[in-house]
């Protein structure tokens, strides 16, 4: 394809997915109550083909916002209650014996968990043993689940939404930090304001609630992410993001004395990855066919925020992950000719 093709199926990507983004907050707007924010860390998180992880305390409608979506998106739901007992084939599937009626034969034949959609809410993945929570992260980064001798690949869009509640965590199994990192965003899920929350009683409590209509198929959303991938970035854009991400690198060169002081391991690579296809996918939402410094900035918390390992001194001054990150997106500067300027990122575009 030339140039001049790709340029015009990219402006009308751009403008079908602005008019997509619309439609599908309208619809969104029927059954949920405000969480425009995570609704769009939602969107970012499809058309990145990556997936999130959600935290909020219980009766926050996590569920029923994510069900809505596959709606909206005309996608297979399949939602799994994590609980102590449940095992890797209770979700991924088993092989049976079966006979074959016609000749007398038996034979395996296998039963599909439910991996086998196209969205998936893992809810409460913290109370699952670590075994059942490894074969939910091999199928999210694998793309296909083996039983047996037999390799089973799941359907695409394949987008997996976990839940954690951020209560009652005796008896639980957290997430490490190594496998949260296979999360593209952690998105906190707040209590509604006032209003929202007089309006989410009203609904409620007075008639059953109203049907959504499909804005996207599955055939679209994969074309998107292809397209998302296209989306331009300026090398200085990229250096901005990499120095960002850096300075939360405890012991290499350029890290402030703030981040040493609180975090004990920083971000990797895959956080460079995720912000900047993240960025990408916001920019296209928002109508617009390049990436701008905001896209990055928006996405630092629920990118980062789950890569930091924060010490004994953050916890004993209350200082949080959102804090750390809060810090760097006003300490490092955004234009390039600052960047060059200051030894402390000159060390870090150095090393």
């Amino acid at each position: 394809m030339s140039n001049e093709a790709l340029a015009v199926v990219a402006e009308d990507a751009v403008a079908e997915l602005a008019r997509a983004r619309e439609k599908i907050l309208e619809q969104l707007s029927r059954v949920i109550v405000g969480q425009q924010e995570v609704i769009e860390q939602l969107l970012i998180g499809l058309l990145s083909n990556g997936h999130c992880l959600l935290e909020g305390v219980p009766g926050l409608a996590k569920t029923l916002m994510v069900s809505t979506l596959a709606q909206t998106l005309n996608l297979e739901f399949s939602r799994i209650q994590f609980t102590p007992d449940l095992m890797p084939a209770d979700i991924t599937g088993t092989e049976v014996i079966q006979e074959n009626r016609s000749t007398g034969s038996r034979e395996y034949r296998f039963l599909p968990g439910p991996l086998f959609a196209n969205v998936i809410l893992a809810d409460e993945i913290n109370r699952t043993p670590p075994k059942t929570q490894a074969a939910l992260l091999e199928a999210m980064q694998e793309r296909h689940v083996t039983v047996g001798r037999t390799r089973h690949h799941l359907p695409e869009p394949f987008y997996v939404l976990a839940t954690q509640n951020p209560i009652e965590q005796e008896g639980t199994y957290p997430l490490p930090e190594a496998q949260q990192d296979r999360f593209m965003l952690k998105i906190f899920v707040a209590y509604p304001r006032f209003e929202e929350e007089m309006e989410i009683a009203r609904r409620t409590t007075s008639g059953p609630l109203p049907q959504v209509e499909p804005v996207l198929s599955a055939p679209d959303i994969l074309r998107l992410q292809q397209i998302v991938r296209q989306v331009p970035i300026s090398d200085h854009l990229v250096r901005y993001t990499l120095s960002l991400v850096r300075q939360t690198r405890v012991g290499e060169p350029g890290v402030p004395e703030h981040v040493g002081r609180y975090v004990t391991w920083g971000a990797g690579p895959r956080a460079v990855q995720f912000l900047i296809l993240g960025a990408k996918a916001r920019a296209l939402l928002y109508g617009r066919p390049y990436v701008a410094c905001e896209d990055l900035q928006v996405l630092a918390k629920p990118v980062l925020r789950h890569r930091l390992v924060l010490n004994f001194a953050a916890e004993s001054e209350n200082v949080t992950a959102d804090d750390i990150i809060d810090w760097l997106l006003a300490h490092t500067p955004t234009r390039e000719d600052e960047l060059f300027k200051d030894a402390r990122f000159q060390a870090i575009l150095a090393s």
